[in-house]
């Protein structure tokens, strides 16, 4: 027989109802409020708030709505709080009541502006070092890659400085010459600014247009892709310049220097090949200027690796038998510039494939090329191309993961607030992965033992001893996998 819904009936008053028992077990919320502490705050912001007056929204509650708008991507702050009402869970992640009264929207954004993005990075820093803990971070093998932001600021914002710049100077030339001692106008690196949003660049990648950018750095480390370091900069700022800081916050945050470091071509500097020489890293990215060799002007011209270098000399020694000498240093750079004599390149036969330019041939040689030779074998090594085919999907994947929060627009204006933003969303990620190995921590075991399978399928594609050291990569790969102290072995534990 079909039932029938009577007409519903408010009630008055509920009893024997308690939201922990309307929350299931495996809620991704009490899985966070189980493994993480948000009562740090309390000490970490105490400075922002006095001591008489009226009483604040406890500051765990308003991290945790924050924690609640990055996670489950609300629109807005209104939308958050205008839901919070309406959903037992986060009633019970917050420690509300049915009937509790919900704080304003506009605390969040005070809270932002009163505590500055310095706390959210102590929350980051707190969630590393909590996974390093569990085991989730090896720490040697650090991966390294950026992404665009899109800036919460419309293309009709922008405005040419340099005519601005003019008219200002025009308005206020009277009140310049008034002065004691006129401002000299400062060099400007960029001809367009943002009156809405003035930290976000206008950057274009492709064929598209320009558009206004925050750029997102982040260092990941291999084990269980845990992102051990983050930044965000305007989209102006180079990738290649956050290594040092990447790797500085990296063994910061987690106590252990970073190994290795793999990143792609746009990484591939002399000052970062360098610096990695220095700390004893070992640069698994590809150089920047051999892969814009063969392009451009430099288009079937003979690279630098055809000519010899004679150290009982310091000359280098051309095809067709000729000697470069130095001839200048440039001290900003540390080069010394190697040339032959324009009589020599002229009747040369190579000349067309060797040289455009009319003075001949010139060469650049760095005061420490020893060192940069050395960092370039180990970009160009079997582990090295390896490292950076892997770093493809492994950084690709972290970003993607932070597209379901929002990583790929800025809730928010100024740099400091979007740097608010990626701390939430990195320390979010790091979160689930946490809560996963908490809850299941072999679950990476099948999966990497069907990978070891699948690596020793196609024979026909390697050696035996290939294959053998393949697996046995991967093999090495599980058992720094799993996330105990003792660690399981086939038959037993150690």
């Amino acid at each position: 027989m079909m039932g029938r819904q009577p007409t519903p009936q408010q009630k008055l008053f509920y009893e024997r109802i308690r939201l922990d028992q309307r929350i299931r077990s495996d809620h991704v919320l009490r899985q966070i409020a189980t493994h993480i502490d948000f009562d740090f705050i309390y000490q970490e912001v105490r400075d922002s708030y006095g001591s008489n007056g009226n009483v604040s929204v406890p500051p765990p509650v308003i991290l945790k709505m924050m924690l609640l708008l990055i996670l489950y991507n609300v629109r807005s702050e209104r939308e958050l709080l205008a839901t919070i009402p309406e959903r037992l869970d986060w009633l019970w992640f917050l420690g509300f009541d049915l009937d509790s009264e919900i704080p304003n929207h506009s605390v969040l954004s005070k809270a932002r502006t009163r505590w500055g993005a310095e706390a959210f990075k102590l929350f980051f820093e707190r969630i590393v070092l909590q996974c390093v803990e569990a085991g989730l971070v090896d720490g040697r093998k650090l991966f390294m890659d950026s992404c665009l932001v899109q800036a919460d600021a419309s293309n009709n914002s922008v405005v040419n400085t340099q005519s601005l710049k003019a008219q200002l100077d025009k308005g206020y030339r009277k009140l310049q010459e008034r002065l004691d001692e006129p401002e000299q106008p400062e060099a400007v690196n960029r001809t367009h600014v943002s009156t809405t949003d003035p930290d976000a660049s206008t950057v274009r990648r492709g064929a598209g247009r320009s558009r206004l950018k925050y750029q997102v750095h982040r260092a990941v480390d291999e084990r269980c892709e845990v992102i051990t370091a983050t930044e965000v900069s305007t989209g102006a700022v180079h990738e290649a310049h956050r290594m040092d800081s990447l790797l500085d916050g990296h063994a910061r945050n987690t106590g252990v220097a970073a190994e290795v470091c793999v990143a792609d071509s746009k990484y591939g500097t002399m000052d970062n090949y360098l610096s990695c020489h220095d700390r004893g890293v070992k640069s698994h990215f590809a150089s920047l200027e051999h892969g814009q060799r063969g392009s451009g002007r430099q288009a079937g011209i003979l690279p630098k690796e055809s000519f010899r270098y004679e150290a009982s000399t310091d000359s280098f020694i051309c095809p067709a038998g000729r000697q470069l000498t130095p001839r200048r240093f440039n001290s900003q750079r540390q080069q010394w510039e190697y040339t032959a004599t324009s009589k020599t390149c002229i009747h040369c036969s190579l000349r067309p494939q060797c040289t455009r330019s009319r003075s001949g041939r010139s060469l650049k040689r760095h005061r420490r090329q020893e060192a940069l030779d050395q960092m370039l074998l180990q970009a160009q090594s079997l582990q090295g191309r390896a490292d950076r085919k892997q770093r493809q999907h492994l950084m690709e994947r972290s970003f993607a993961r932070g597209t379901r929060y929002g990583i790929k627009r800025a809730r928010w204006r100024r740099l400091w607030r979007v740097a608010i933003q990626e701390y939430l969303t990195a320390t979010i990620q790091n979160v689930m992965v946490l809560v996963r190995h908490l809850k299941e921590p072999l679950r990476a075991a099948p999966m990497l033992l069907r990978r070891v399978e699948d690596s020793s399928r196609p024979v026909a594609q390697g050696t035996g001893k290939q294959l053998v050291v393949k697996a046995a990569g991967w093999l090495s790969h599980l058992w720094t996998a799993w996330p105990f102290p003792n660690r399981l072995v086939f038959g037993g534990s150690i």
